[in-house]
């Protein structure tokens, strides 16, 4: 069961909180039944993305297995049996398909989208150079549009999908650029073939998308109208925070050659964390305590 549970790699269940974006900068966090549904929907994402984890792993098990790193997981270890992972991906994707439908019509079909795309990118995507980071940005704008399906949001702007988009290929190129650096002579060995992506060609990419990045969320606060509070837009205050994480991750990957899974930062880096809870708290601040006594 242990291994079971380490397979479904919970760690990585943190980017479904992507789900509760609608729901906070809606200014609907303290609405009990829309933070319930929104918690639902949480749930059932990771239930999907667990299965998806563990197809993936089923797919990739003899190249994980010549893998430095993957090859600890646990169906590349041996220390999980494949008809096990495969019963538990069944019942996980049964649970996850069956709940979102319930849940909300609509969430089902943003669901149904995510596993296409998760299978379209195990069979043969993942193996095209620049649509493979694509389809995986594009699992974390499915994350954004999967929280704000289960309820009814009014002030939710675009732009926040666009700063995904973008931040989702700043985290997944510069992944590249670490498997680029661990894999090395063995490249042969990944199942992402890292060697069609030259280190410069991922250099470059990574100066490219962080400036987009920059420049959507700058776009996005300016957007963000709740958020101007006697004609000052106090979200441009919170670009700090998102300038100093950004660079903090690239300071990581470029000096310290680290950083080879975004959740692995996220849970040992300790100045990353802080600038985090200071952004998440400066809006929380913004829209649900100035906001409400500014507005007449």
């Amino acid at each position: 069961m242990r291994e079971c549970f380490r397979a479904l790699r919970p760690k990585q269940w943190t980017k479904n909180v992507l789900v509760f974006a609608g729901l906070f900068f809606d200014q609907q966090f303290f609405d009990q039944v829309a933070l319930l549904r929104v918690s639902l929907c949480f749930l059932l994402c990771c239930a999907l993305s667990s299965a998806v984890y563990l197809i993936n792993d089923l797919v990739d098990l003899e190249s994980d297995r010549k893998h430095p790193t993957k090859r600890n997981r646990p169906l590349a270890a041996g220390s999980l049996s494949p008809r096990i992972a495969q019963v538990a991906a069944v019942i996980l994707l049964a649970v996850s398909l069956l709940g979102s439908y319930a849940l909300a019509i609509r969430l089902f079909v943003v669901f149904i989208i995510y596993l296409a795309l998760q299978i379209l990118y195990n069979l043969w995507l993942k193996k095209v150079i620049i649509i493979d980071i694509m389809v995986v940005s594009a699992g974390f704008i499915l994350r954004v549009a999967a929280g704000t399906v289960v309820i009814q949001v009014a002030q939710f702007s675009p732009w926040l999908y666009i700063c995904t988009a973008w931040l989702a290929l700043f985290l997944v190129v510069g992944k590249r650029r670490q498997d680029a650096i661990l894999l090395a002579d063995s490249a042969a060995g990944s199942s992402t073939d890292i060697r069609k992506y030259p280190r410069g060609l991922l250099d470059e990419m990574l100066r490219v998308i962080t400036t987009a990045t920059l420049i959507a969320y700058l776009i996005y606060t300016i957007d963000v109208e709740q958020a101007t509070i006697g004609g000052v837009n106090l979200a441009l205050i919170t670009t700090v925070f998102v300038f100093y994480s950004l660079m903090r991750y690239l300071q990581l990957i470029l000096e310290n050659q680290q950083a080879s899974a975004p959740e692995e930062v996220l849970f040992s880096d300790r100045p990353l964390q802080i600038a985090i809870v200071l952004w998440a708290l400066s809006y929380l601040f913004i829209l649900y305590v100035l906001a409400p006594i500014a507005s007449p």
